[in-house]
C-alpha cells in the first residue's frame, strides 16, 4: 500500500508494555452482552464499564519495540486515519455524524471493556467502551501461520474492526444480540456469520474510498487482501486445525463467503450493497 506521507490517528493508546494482572468479572463474550443490555435499556454503560476495568490491574514492564514494530505502529495509525477519514464522509452523506473507535496496542495481554484479553485472542472490536484492540504480533502469525501476509491483509484486519465500530453506531450490533438471546445456538452461529460477512464488506468499501481518495493500492494488494480473507475462512481454519469441518460451529464465515464480500466492498464502494441480513443464508 502507498501510505508514505500520510497522517496518522491520534485516537491510538500504546499500551505494550503493560500487562493485565487482574482479573474481570466477565468474560469478554458475557461483558459485551451486558454491556449493551444495560445500554438498550436506557442504563449507563460507562459505569458498567468503569467496573470491569476497576477489576483489572496493570503492571509496568521495560519493552522496547524493534524498528520493525515501530514501523508497524505507524503503518496501523495511518490505517486507522484512513477509516476516520472514509467513515466521517459516508455518514456525513447520511446526514449521520461519525463518532470514530478508539484503538488499543497492546503486546501479551490486556483488559479492555469487554473482559480480559491476551494475544492468543486476536484482534477485536469491543462495543462495551468502542476500542479495536490488537496485538500487533499478530500480524507476523498471520504471514508465518496462516500464510496471509501483505501490507493490505494487515490493513483488512484492522478495517474489519472498524466495521464492527460501524456496525455498533447503526445498532446492527445491537439487534444481533438482542436476536441472538432467542437462539439456538446454530441459529446465532449463522447470524453472527452475517454479522462478520458485513464487517468484511465495510473493509472492502473502506479501501474502494481510500484509494479512489489516495490511490494507495498497489499491485498485488487486493489479492493479498482476498488471500487473507480466504485463510481465515471457518472451513479452512478448522480443517488446518482438526481435519474435518463442521459447518453448523462456523461463526465468521467460510473462505469463499468472506473473500466474496471483502471484493463486493471494493467492487462497489456503495454501503446499500452491504445488507447480509437480507439475503437467503444458502446465498451469501
Amino acid at each position: 500500500m502507498r501510505l508514505g506521507g500520510r497522517k496518522m490517528s491520534d485516537n491510538v493508546e500504546d499500551r505494550r508494555g503493560k500487562r493485565s494482572s487482574g482479573k474481570m468479572s466477565l468474560g469478554i463474550g458475557g461483558t459485551i452482552i451486558l454491556g449493551i443490555i444495560i445500554w438498550v435499556l436506557g442504563g449507563d454503560p460507562a459505569s458498567f464499564l468503569s467496573q470491569q476495568i476497576a477489576n483489572g490491574v496493570t503492571s509496568e514492564q521495560t519493552y522496547t519495540p524493534t524498528d520493525e514494530e515501530e514501523a508497524m505502529t505507524v503503518f496501523a495509525k495511518q490505517v486507522l486515519k484512513g477509516t476516520e477519514e472514509t467513515w466521517t464522509k459516508i455518514f456525513e452523506q447520511k446526514g449521520l455524524k461519525y463518532i470514530p473507535p478508539k484503538m488499543v496496542l497492546f503486546s501479551g495481554a490486556t483488559y479492555s471493556g469487554c473482559g480480559n484479553a491476551s494475544s492468543a485472542t486476536g484482534p477485536f472490536y469491543c462495543p462495551a467502551d468502542q476500542t479495536v484492540y490488537i496485538d500487533l504480533s499478530f500480524f507476523k502469525e498471520m504471514e508465518t501461520q496462516l500464510d496471509a501476509g501483505g501490507d493490505f491483509a494487515y490493513a483488512y484486519v484492522i478495517a474489519h474492526e472498524v466495521g464492527h465500530h460501524v456496525q455498533y453506531l447503526l445498532g446492527t450490533l445491537s439487534k444481533v444480540q438482542q436476536a441472538q438471546q432467542k437462539m439456538s445456538q446454530k441459529e446465532s452461529n449463522q447470524l453472527n456469520i452475517r454479522l462478520e460477512l458485513q464487517a468484511d464488506f465495510y473493509a472492502g468499501i473502506w479501501a474502494y474510498h481510500d484509494n479512489k481518495d489516495y490511490a494507495s493500492l498497489e499491485e498485488g494488494d487486493i489479492e493479498e487482501g482476498l488471500n487473507a480473507a480466504s485463510q481465515i475462512g471457518d472451513d479452512r481454519l478448522q480443517m488446518k486445525s482438526q481435519g474435518y469441518t463442521v459447518p453448523d460451529s462456523f461463526n465468521h464465515g467460510t473462505s469463499a463467503q468472506r473473500s466474496r464480500w471483502l471484493k463486493k466492498g471494493l467492487e462497489t464502494g456503495d454501503v446499500s450493497h452491504g445488507d447480509t441480513f437480507a439475503i437467503p443464508y444458502s446465498q451469501l
